[in-house]
């Protein structure tokens, strides 16, 4: 079986360390390099083209991961894409997930939610931090909000990273009303991916 291979991009030595070395008891991930800049991970990425670039945002001078995402995804649109980081602004979320992250981790992320992450970057899921989930999750809840209770709810859940499948088994409905739902809450925000919903749904909070 072919593993998952990953490039992890942060300008501290002591995080890629601590992160290569808790992918490595994952028999299917492979860390295959590291950056510790923007321009680096550009490099990184033309030449091994890991399936996964698991990114953090602020990387001292030169290009940021921001910057950088943008750029990877403009080379290839469909690369998977994670922010790691320690910054959860509202600002910082939106602007990643606009750049073209897939998933949005804080560093305080436990190990199974970084290895589901990764694995699920791989299939198009969008995955974020719980705390990130639960704030998104409590704006949703506005009475003021277009969406439905339904809809919000469902919202709240592809954070973390579900299957239509997935989110019909936990809201006990079918697949077929799980992608009318999503179709609904897609034509609402005017979006037409599940990362941009969720960018749109936090950028549409920090206007209040």
């Amino acid at each position: 079986m072919t593993g998952i291979t990953v490039l992890l991009v942060d300008d501290h030595l002591v995080v890629r360390s601590g992160l290569r070395a808790l992918l490595g008891t994952q028999p299917d991930l492979d860390v295959v390099a590291e950056a510790a800049s923007g321009e680096e991970a550009l490099e990184l990425v033309e030449q091994l083209a890991p399936a996964v670039v698991v990114m953090d945002l602020a990387m001292g001078a030169g290009m940021d991961g921001i910057d950088a995402i943008r750029q990877l995804r403009q080379r290839n649109s469909r690369q998977a894409i994670l922010v790691f980081t320690t910054y959860d602004s509202d600002a910082d979320i939106v602007r990643a997930v606009d750049a073209g992250a897939m998933g949005y981790l804080l560093k305080d992320a436990t190990p199974d939610e970084i290895f589901a992450a990764i694995r699920g970057a791989v299939q198009g899921k969008s995955v974020m931090s719980a705390p990130v989930a639960s704030r998104l999750f409590q704006q949703l809840r506005n009475p003021d909000e277009i969406l439905t209770p339904r809809e919000a709810e469902l919202l709240s859940l592809l954070t973390e990273g579900l299957s239509n499948r997935e989110l019909g088994q936990r809201l006990f409905i079918s697949e077929a009303t799980v992608k009318t739902h999503l179709a609904h809450i897609y034509a609402k925000l005017g979006v037409e991916t599940r990362a941009a919903a969720i960018a749109t749904a936090i950028r549409r909070e920090g206007m209040r």
